[in-house]
This record gives structure tokens, C-alpha cells and sequence, in this order.
């Protein structure tokens, strides 16, 4: 189903980063004011630095940058953005977490409780399922226009320290721990592989099938979230 592939989405984002630039730089600068907040150095801050290459890759100004980072560190003064999650179950039982960068968390609150209820589902603990991990998106396009064989690059990646490794028509995903997280960006750096999302996100340990058949529904559940100025991300227990 395409609602829930993050290859979707990412490609979904990139459209609107031409259809809508101001809506989604606001999402980009509160992803890093976000990350700052936990240290403004780049090099030492693996959620920054993956947060800013994402701004730079959707072309974002540097001024854009710096004010967001010195707005996290405390350098600017400006409107208090928090970093709020929301569990939640949607039939036929999905477990979905719902990340909200947000400046008014009564607003985030009553609006993500409502897009779960439109669709029969409601809020719920599911975080207990998830684990935070590096996850890094290389595409097929790039594989294949890089001549390189996803055997070798397998083996490479496990030889790295990649936790899990899931091929996928669109491509291939990498799973890490978060601490190795600068590691593999070097490491795709270094074999001149151009990533097509670098990303630290929750994963789901253990994962349920759907149908396509059950997936129209769902799709547009998800897209209302991706729409919404206040999901900063989603997660979900679907493969």
C-alpha cells in the first residue's frame, strides 16, 4: 500500500517542496530547532546533522538554517516549539506513533485524536513495539546507475555493522543503531552513493501484513497526517 511506504512519502515530500516551500521549510526549521535543543554542534549531534542535510537537500536557505539552530539552542528568542508523540491503533490493529513538532500542543492533541477517531481508531500505547534506529534509503535508480552489485553492497553493509537490510522494488533500506548513525553516512559518502532519505526514526520489532485491499482507507488516514503543519513524521507496525 502507498500510504504508509516511506518511499512514498519521501517522494511525496519532494513534490511539496515545490508545491508548498514555506510550509514545508516551517517543518524543516522545527525539525532542528528540535534537535539542537539536545547540542548545536553537528559533528557531536547525529539528529542535527541528519536534520540539516534534509533542509539542504529541499534547498533551504542557510540563513534559514542558523536562525533554526540558534532558535533551539537559546541564542534566538522565538515561539517554544515542542517535540510531542501520539500512540494511537487504527483497524484492523495498526499501531501508529505519531511524531508533532509543535508550538501548541493543545492544538496537535485535539487534532491528531480526531483524525484517529474519523477512522475508527483511538489513542493508545504501542511505543513499547518500536526501537529508535538509523535507517538510510538508497534507491534502485541509484544502485543501478551506479553499476554496483547489491550482493557486494550487502555484504559491505553487514561487514559495517547494519542491523537489518530490506530490499524493496523502490530500492534498498538500511537499519543501524542511532550511534553509528554518522558511520554509514560516511560510509555511503564514501562509496559516492547519493542516499535518497537519511533518516532516525521508530521502528517496529514486530510488523503485521495488510492486504491491498484493506489499504484505501488507511492511505488517506495517512496522507491527513502528512498534510497536517504539525506531524513532523509517522511510524507504523505495517512491513
Amino acid at each position: 500500500m502507498s500510504g504508509h511506504s516511506k518511499w512514498a512519502t519521501t517522494h511525496r515530500q519532494k513534490e511539496l517542496v515545490d508545491a508548498k516551500r514555506g510550509a514545508v521549510f516551517t517543518k524543516l526549521a522545527n525539525v532542528i530547532t528540535i534537535a539542537a535543543k539536545r547540542g548545536g554542534d553537528p559533528e557531536a549531534n547525529p539528529s542535527l546533522r541528519a536534520a540539516i542535510d534534509k533542509a539542504r537537500s529541499a534547498n533551504m536557505p542557510k540563513d534559514n538554517i542558523e536562525r533554526a539552530i540558534k532558535k533551539g539552542t537559546g541564542e534566538l528568542a522565538g515561539d517554544q516549539v515542542e517535540e510531542l508523540y501520539y500512540e494511537g491503533l487504527i483497524p484492523p490493529g495498526i499501531q501508529v506513533v505519531v511524531k508533532c513538532l509543535t508550538d501548541n500542543k493543545n492544538r496537535s492533541g485535539s487534532t491528531i485524536r480526531h483524525l484517529f477517531t474519523k477512522n475508527n481508531g483511538a489513542f493508545g500505547s504501542v511505543l513499547w513495539n518500536f526501537s529508535q534506529l538509523g535507517v538510510f534509503r538508497l534507491s534502485s535508480e541509484e544502485l543501478r546507475g551506479q553499476k554496483i552489485s547489491g550482493e557486494e553492497l550487502e555484504l559491505e553493509l553487514i561487514d559495517h555493522g547494519a542491523l537489518d537490510i530490506k530490499k524493496e522494488e523502490a530500492g534498498l533500506t538500511v537499519y543501524t543503531e542511532v550511534r553509528d548513525f554518522q558511520k554509514f553516512k560516511d560510509f555511503f559518502e564514501s562509496h559516492k552513493l547519493a542516499l535518497a532519505a537519511t533518516e532516525i526514526e521508530y521502528v517496529a520489532k514486530e510488523k503485521m501484513f495488510l492486504e491491498a485491499s484493506e489499504s484505501e482507507k488507511l492511505d488517506k488516514f495517512f496522507e491527513e497526517l502528512e498534510d497536517n503543519e504539525d506531524v513532523n513524521d509517522y511510524y507504523t507496525n505495517l512491513l
